[in-house]
Order: structure tokens, then sequence, then C-alpha cells
């Protein structure tokens, strides 16, 4: 690649465990650097770190991303974005998907030297194809979607040990991509670039959508006079959660799963009179849930009908 230095798996050389050398030490180490050094860039920071990479520089903007920069990345310059890619082997954009493009192309548009470095961005919505501009200036692109969330705290670079990477590169730089990834305690899954929408969709509708779901629960039952609505519903979502990832749509209990058309329709009657937003998403969900649980076999046709008619606008 040009003479562009790539990770080394990190192996102690002389073989003994009591003089492994220092990650520092080791050779063919990167230099990084951060460009919007907030939570994400510099948890990733830290764990590049951590594997013996040395972070030099970081460009921040709010007051908190300073501050958690200072006290993460001590050993980084706070530069200029067009600074942080000339000192860098290894530039991250870890910046919101709707910024990338627009930096993507700036930084080049200021002729900032990309020729023989890795520019890695941490976007799930989007592949490598974003940056093209990078790319056609002689940058090696890479994407690494760590899939996880991230609110700021020091735990958050632990919480990236066996988590997963949807990991997007030209094929001649996978091996690196997932070099890095592995360095970071993370697990590579290739992500094709055609597929990184529906990747990015399926996540959010997981993860954030369960948030939402969770805490208009919580909201429901301290309406219906539960003191602790949280404590209530750990265990009942800690089994549901389980059940699902292990059995799937076999692990579905409750009211659909059973056919209770009377049950269900109480339920949109009450929400409608409580919670009108929280009505719609309840019919929409159990819609869905019923058209699973029938084609999965779980559901009677008859049973399915009773509970489309209840679900009817």
């Amino acid at each position: 690649m040009d003479g562009q230095r790539t990770p080394s798996s990190g192996a102690p050389e002389n073989g003994a465990a009591g003089n492994a050398p220092r990650p520092e030490d080791r050779p063919a180490r990167l230099t990084v650097g951060v460009v919007g050094a907030g939570r994400v860039g510099t948890a990733l920071g830290v764990a590049l770190a951590h594997a013996g990479h040395r972070v030099v520089a970081a460009a921040a903007v709010s007051e908190t991303s300073l501050r958690r920069t200072e006290e993460r990345l001590p050993g980084a310059a706070l530069v200029t974005p067009q600074e942080v890619v000339q000192a860098a082997d290894l530039v991250l954009l870890t910046v919101p998907d709707d910024v990338l493009p627009e930096l993507a192309a700036g930084l080049v548009a200021a002729e900032v030297p990309f020729t023989g470095k890795l520019v890695a961005h941490t976007s799930g919505r989007y592949g490598i194809a974003v940056l093209d501009p990078i790319t056609r200036a002689g940058g090696l692109p890479l994407a690494l979607h760590p899939v996880m969330t991230f609110t700021g705290r020091p735990d958050d670079v632990n919480r990236l040990s066996g988590s997963s990477f949807g990991v997007t590169a030209p094929e001649a730089l996978r091996p690196v991509a997932e070099a890095l990834v592995l360095e970071m305690g993370g697990e590579p899954s290739w992500i094709a670039e055609d597929r990184r929408a529906l990747y990015h969709a399926a996540l959010a509708g997981a993860a954030n959508h369960l948030v939402t779901l969770v805490v208009e629960s919580m909201d429901l039952l301290g309406k219906a006079g539960v003191a602790e609505p949280g404590r209530m519903l750990g265990p009942l979502l800690g089994a549901s959660l389980d059940n699902a990832l292990r059995l799937g749509i076999d692990g579905l209990t409750g009211p659909v799963a059973r056919g209770d058309a009377g049950t269900v329709a109480e339920h949109v009657g009450e929400l409608g009179r409580v919670s009108p937003e929280g009505r719609g998403a309840y019919v929409a969900l159990a819609r869905l849930t019923a058209d699973r649980a029938l084609a999965a076999g779980l559901l009677k046709p008859e049973d399915a009908e009773r509970l489309l008619e209840a679900l009817a606008d």
C-alpha cells in the first residue's frame, strides 16, 4: 500500500510472556488522528491506543468534546481537521452521518494530502462511496461501524470488547480493516456497500425504538399506579430479549401469539384514551407480530383474522 504501515497482530516477538513488548514499543504502529472527537471518536482512540497505536491529533468543537479529548487522549494535539489529516497515518472521521459527505469533500477541496493514508469513518449508514473524494485523492477508505451505543462514560471502551463492527472496504484493504477491528477488541462483520442502509435500519430499529418502547411502557405503568416501573419491567424484558435472540419468533408470547382478539381490542381502546401516539405504535407492531406469528404457524388463520379486525382503524 505505497509503503503505508499497517496494524500488526500484536503477538510478542520473542515468545516469552514475561518479556512481551509494551504496546507502544511494538513495530508497525500507526499514528492516529480523530476528526470529530466526541463519544465514539474518543472511545475508538483509546481502544487503538491500548493496542499500541499513537493518537497524535484530534479535532473537537464543543466544550464537552474538548474536555473529553483532553481526559481520554492526553497525547493528542488539539488542532484543525486539516492538521489532523496531515499528522496521522490513520484518520478517524467520527462525525454525524449528515456531516460526513461535506467533510470528505471539504478536506479534499482544502488540498489536504491523503496519499497512502488510511481514512476510516464510523457511520452505519454509509459504506466507502461517501469517501470517494478522498479515495480519488489517494486515500485508503474504510467503513468501521461499531454496533454499540456510546454514552460518553469511561466504560464505553470496555463495551467495545466483543462488539460487532460493520465493515466495508475495498477487497485489498479488507485484512487491514478487520485487523483494526480485532485490535480494538471487536468482531468484524462484512457488509456489502449496497446493503449498508438496510443494515443500519435494522440496527436503529432494534436499539433506538427499543428505548422508546421501554420508556413508553414505563410511563404507562406509572399512570397505572406502579411505583417502580423499571423494576417491574426488568426481569420481563430481560427474558423476552433472551427468548428473541435464542428462539426467534418461536420465543413469542402474549395475547397476539394466543389470538386473544378481545384483549388486544381492549388494549387499543385504553391506549387511545391515555396515549394516542402509543396506540398507533401498538397497532402497527401488533399487526407485524400477527403477520409473523401467522407465517411461523404460531397463529391460526381464523385467530389472525379476528386480531386484524381488532386492530383495524
